[in-house]
C-alpha cells in the first residue's frame, strides 16, 4: 500500500509540474476566415488551403500569414509568439520541471496576430477560446483591378 501511494504522490507531482504544457499543450488549433471567403491561405509561402481554413501550429515558432483573392489586395501579417500565462504556474507550485520542460516544448508561449501599439492590424479581428485562436480578416478591393462585370438577380 505505501508502494501505491508513494507512486500515486510522486506521479502528482511530476504531471502537475509544467503548467503552461499541460494545460495549453505545446500547439495551437488556428482558425483562419475571411470576408470574401474562398481566399488563398499561405504561412510562411507554403499554400495551407482556401478560407476558411484550420491548422495546428506549433506555438514556440513565428508565422507568416498571406491571403490572396483575385480583386483583391494580398493581405499580410505575423502570428507572433506572445508570453503564456499558465507558464507563472510553474513559480506557483515550485515546478523545476515544469519551467524547464514549458520553454522547450513551446508551451509558455501562445499565438496571437501581429498588434501595432496594442491593437490588432487593421482589417484583423481575433478571439481566442479555449485555447484556439479564430482570425477573421477583412479583405480590401485591390484599386488596380479591372471591373469587368456585375453578377445580377434571376427573376
Amino acid at each position: 500500500m505505501k508502494i501505491i501511494l508513494r507512486t500515486f504522490l510522486l506521479s502528482s507531482i511530476l504531471l502537475t509540474t509544467s503548467c503552461a504544457t499541460i494545460i495549453s499543450g505545446s500547439r495551437q488549433n488556428v482558425e483562419i476566415t475571411s470576408e470574401p471567403t474562398s481566399a488563398k491561405v499561405y504561412i510562411n509561402e507554403i499554400e495551407i488551403g482556401n478560407t476558411p481554413v484550420q491548422k495546428n501550429l506549433k506555438r514556440n515558432q513565428e508565422y507568416q500569414l498571406v491571403l490572396k483573392l483575385d480583386g483583391y489586395e494580398n493581405y499580410e501579417t505575423k502570428l507572433e509568439k506572445k508570453f503564456n500565462a499558465w507558464y507563472i504556474g510553474n513559480i506557483a507550485f515550485g515546478g523545476l520541471i515544469g519551467i524547464i520542460i514549458d520553454p522547450i516544448t513551446g508551451a509558455m508561449h501562445k499565438l496571437k496576430p501581429e498588434e501595432i501599439d496594442g491593437n490588432s492590424k487593421s482589417g484583423t479581428t481575433y478571439k481566442t477560446e479555449g485555447g484556439n485562436l479564430f482570425i477573421k480578416i477583412s479583405l480590401d478591393i485591390d484599386p488596380n483591378s479591372e471591373k469587368i462585370g456585375q453578377l445580377e438577380k434571376s427573376e
